[in-house]
């Protein structure tokens, strides 16, 4: 069974995802350049697939299974990301 997202929301530092097992995590923004440095309205404009989150506008996609890892973005070095 795969676990999916059912709503994602944001604070200053924070995505928070729920998932369809009642679990929320909270993420880090900065683990995510791309949206550490969108708008607010970039942000929101997500969509939920069965196996992740994407933002067409932001050309970012975030496995709901890299999450479960502890993984953030690995298009970048640790050195870029922070």
């Amino acid at each position: 069974m795969t676990t999916s997202a059912k709503h994602v929301r944001f604070d200053e530092n924070i995505m928070w995802v729920e998932l369809d097992d009642a679990r929320i995590l909270g993420i880090p923004l900065v683990w995510f350049p791309k949206l550490l440095r969108a708008t607010k309205a970039e942000l929101e404009n997500y969509e939920l697939s069965r196996r992740g989150i994407h933002w067409d506008a932001l050309d970012e996609d975030i496995s709901i299974d890299g999450l479960l890892a502890g993984r953030g973005d690995v298009t970048h070095s640790p050195q870029q990301v922070a």
